[in-house]
């Protein structure tokens, strides 16, 4: 079992994962968020940027990960002991994304209760049970049907109140009065007030996102060759990058409201990049860059969560400015470190990448030790 396991575990999956969320906290965590560089923001709605790859490359690699981990439990035949599982790690998850949300005042009246984790712990739910009953020509039938079913929704219902529903508007499309109506404007996402951009409608297309990863993780178990499994990604992902590119002309890519065209760019990019890491990694051989990647992709969610936590801590504890102000101590490292030494976009850009690194050290001295913290 153990030589199975490390024959088809993936080094080069490994460093995707790494990178993906080393990329999630580096955006997440800028010296000030007045000066960022424009590919380390989100589009301000239609549109996409590097930024903007990164969660829904993080839900593909989910997916990925989903028929490698249960992909002989299927075989053998599923048991309760396999869904008891599977909704054990989906509420640990969700649980931590509401644990972030409140820290640290745990207002519970104005909770936002959509969120990063709380996304990937209902897709890996759903996502998991379709696997435990479909192929991989269902499961594809499925990810379609979402996007077109998605599509649909957003196109043709009209919303209360709006005199045009239209998803050029940030608060008269369907997928933000869903939001608005099952959540309420006190646990939505304070900074957009009318939508939430992990909410629930645009979840379906999110799932999508996952059981694309899902289908990917199947390719890789498959007995083909490494060349004809990396050709295969190749031709996939370029594919669907040409019908994203045809689709945004109707369904514009837009990561707030997670369109169908944008599920299907990030998709087609995921495949391609995962492709070449493996062409590189694992068929050539050029593993010594990988190493940092590895310790963040080994210890994901670790990350994730203790990066978050310690972001807000620095937000909350007070110092006193050189005027005798308050301010925070993350505004007292940035402007009396980092403001010393670069203009303000590149002081920010170099606080997140010191921030990042920080956690290189972190997750090093757990890897070091073998702990891997897992739900």
């Amino acid at each position: 079992m153990a030589e199975e396991a490390k024959q088809t575990r993936l080094l080069s999956l490994d460093v995707f994962r790494g990178i993906t969320i080393a990329g999630m906290v580096l955006v997440n965590n800028p010296g000030t968020w007045s000066a960022i560089y424009s590919p380390l923001k989100h589009a301000e709605w239609h549109g996409i940027t590097p930024t903007d790859y990164i969660f829904p490359f993080f839900l593909f690699i989910v997916g990925i990960a989903i028929p490698i981990a249960l992909g002989k439990r299927v075989e053998v035949g599923v048991t309760n002991a396999v869904y008891l599982k599977i909704f054990r790690r989906s509420a640990t998850i969700f649980l931590l994304g509401l644990f972030l949300a409140a820290f640290p005042y745990f207002d519970f009246a104005n909770l936002r209760i959509p969120g990063v984790l709380q996304r990937i712990a209902v897709c890996y739910l759903i996502t998991s049970i379709i696997f435990l009953h479909t192929d991989w020509k269902q499961l594809a039938f499925i990810g379609a049907g979402l996007l077109l079913a998605y599509w649909l929704l957003i196109s043709a219902i009209p919303v209360p109140g709006c005199e045009i529903t239209t998803i050029d508007d940030k608060a008269c499309n369907f997928a933000a009065y869903v939001d608005r109506i099952v959540f309420g404007e006190n646990h939505i996402w304070k900074q957009a007030k009318v939508y939430d951009p992990e909410g629930l409608l645009s979840t379906l297309p999110a799932i999508a996102t996952t059981i694309s990863g899902v289908l990917t993780g199947i390719w890789l178990k498959t007995k083909k060759s490494d060349l004809e499994k990396v050709g295969g990604l190749f031709f996939f992902g370029v594919t669907l990058l040409a019908l994203a590119w045809a689709w945004n002309f109707f369904f514009p890519y837009n990561k707030a409201l997670w369109t169908s065209s944008y599920v299907v760019c990030t998709t087609g990019l995921a495949l391609c990049f995962l492709g070449f890491c493996y062409w590189l990694i694992d068929i050539k051989g050029y593993k010594l860059w990988t190493k940092p990647f590895v310790i963040f992709g080994v210890n994901a969610l670790a990350l994730y969560v203790f990066s978050g936590l310690l972001s807000k801590i620095l937000g909350l504890i007070k110092v006193s400015g050189a005027s005798g102000e308050q301010i925070s101590l993350q505004s007292w490292i940035f402007k009396n470190i980092f403001l010393q030494i670069a203009s303000p976009i590149n002081a920010s850009l170099l606080y997140a990448v010191s921030y990042i690194l920080l956690w290189l050290f972190l997750m090093w001295l757990l890897y070091r030790k073998k702990i891997y913290i897992k739900v």
